[in-house]
């Protein structure tokens, strides 16, 4: 079961629909203050983050939001990404009001808060001291995996598009303040046994782990971001987690077959291999199911 919470700005409405001082955008009267946890799953960019997005949204007590400052990352960078125009006209690109949603009372029968984030839009401009209140996590992928399937989404790419530099900030940072590591999952263990990666992973976080986390209905969702048609073609498709080599005989039959880097794409996979081997060696080690 996947709850659908429209307030938020999950790429549906924009800050202006909302009632003048109402930072948090949601209705007081809707929500009911309980305890509750809210996940921050750091990711960077072809991570296999919606499909993991996917997975937290099909549990019956979990409500997700889909990139939440990716407008203020647009417009701070002036990057030039798929469907830009539609991002900024349909989600709140003011950092501070986002922030706040992401505090904001939950839902009746909601009590996790499963928040998808790409690292990279953490941009140097935004204050830190909102992540404090959330339970962090990285989702990390082969940086030459990942630089493949970016290639094929972006003209330019820059180290920094990677999420990496980012999410070893955001990992030390945490790492510091809780005094203990955060969980770190690999992309390539998830897709290889699901539901051992995901339990471990449930267990690290302090919820449950439910077995519909492993199979979803196909199709979009109203909790996708307004740029789902231009990255989601593959997880729409989808109903489960699927292994590497499933994937990669699928990606040559739709004629994407591995192919070697570009020396540009190659020295960037040189320059952040450093950080992802840094939180690769933290990754969860879990019991094959």
């Amino acid at each position: 079961m996947q709850h659908v919470y429209p307030l938020l700005p999950c790429g549906q409405r924009r800050s202006s629909d909302y009632a003048e001082g109402d930072g948090y955008a949601y209705h007081e009267t809707a929500m009911t203050a309980s305890p509750d946890i809210r996940i921050a799953m750091w990711s960077g960019p072809r991570n296999v983050s919606t499909a993991l997005m996917r997975s937290f949204g099909n549990r019956n007590d979990t409500l997700v939001i889909d990139e939440p400052f990716y407008a203020h990352y647009l417009r701070q960078t002036g990057l030039d990404h798929p469907g830009r125009e539609e991002v900024l006209a349909h989600q709140d690109n003011d950092w501070q009001r986002v922030a706040k949603t992401l505090h904001a009372p939950l839902p009746v029968g909601v009590h996790v808060f499963y928040q998808k984030h790409m690292s990279h839009h953490l941009l140097p401009n935004m204050g830190r001291a909102w992540l404090q209140g959330l339970r962090h996590a990285f989702l990390l992928r082969d940086p030459a995996d990942m630089l493949r399937s970016l290639d094929q989404k972006l003209a330019h790419i820059r180290p920094e598009d990677t999420g990496l530099p980012q999410q070893v900030e955001i990992f030390d940072r945490v790492r510091a303040a809780d005094g203990q590591i955060p969980p770190v999952i690999d992309a390539a263990d998830l897709l290889d046994d699901p539901r051992a990666v995901l339990s471990v992973l449930c267990d690290r976080l302090g919820i449950e782990f439910q077995p519909s986390m492993l199979h979803w209905p196909q199709g979009p969702r109203t909790t996708d971001g307004i740029w789902a048609k231009y990255w989601y073609e593959q997880v729409e498709r989808s109903s489960g987690f699927l292994r590497d080599e499933t994937r990669r005989d699928e990606q040559k039959r739709a004629g994407h077959g591995r192919v070697e880097l570009s020396a540009p794409l190659a020295a960037i996979e040189r320059t952040v291999r450093p950080l992802y081997d840094y939180l690769r060696a933290h990754a969860l080690r879990a019991v094959p199911s």
